[in-house]
């Protein structure tokens, strides 16, 4: 069985479920800092350009979680897990607005983890 590089809490697969409602398909980008911090962003499925500069590490409740290559760099040895938190981020995020926001917590993969990683997703040239 494959390992997945991102997974979502019970609590945010709540939140998604509320906004896929609202506003249909979705998806994720990681930030990378500057303006929003450090969290996953939250948009309508297409609303976020992705690139030849991203990488999508995987599905969270049928959303795509994309992340720079660059960021990827630095977090490749680490399972993501998206959870929320209250209080109004910072960010254009579409949860903002529910007075929570979506944040990443991460965990370094074990051996036996590293060994049957998902596949990353490129965008095709």
């Amino acid at each position: 069985m494959l390992q997945a590089r991102v997974v979502i809490t019970p609590e945010a697969s709540e939140i998604v479920a509320q906004l896929k409602e609202k506003y249909g398909p979705l998806m994720f980008h990681q930030s990378g800092g500057c303006c929003d911090g450090s969290q996953p962003m939250c948009f309508e499925r297409g609303d976020f350009k992705v690139g030849h500069s991203d990488v999508c590490l995987g599905w969270i409740d049928d959303c795509a979680f994309w992340m720079s290559k660059d960021q990827f760099e630095y977090w490749k040895y680490t399972l993501l897990t998206i959870d929320i938190s209250k209080g109004r981020g910072s960010s254009f995020s579409l949860e903002i607005p529910l007075g929570v926001r979506f944040m990443t917590h991460s965990r370094m993969f074990t051996e036996e983890e590293l060994g049957r990683l998902e596949p990353l997703t490129y965008i095709e040239e």
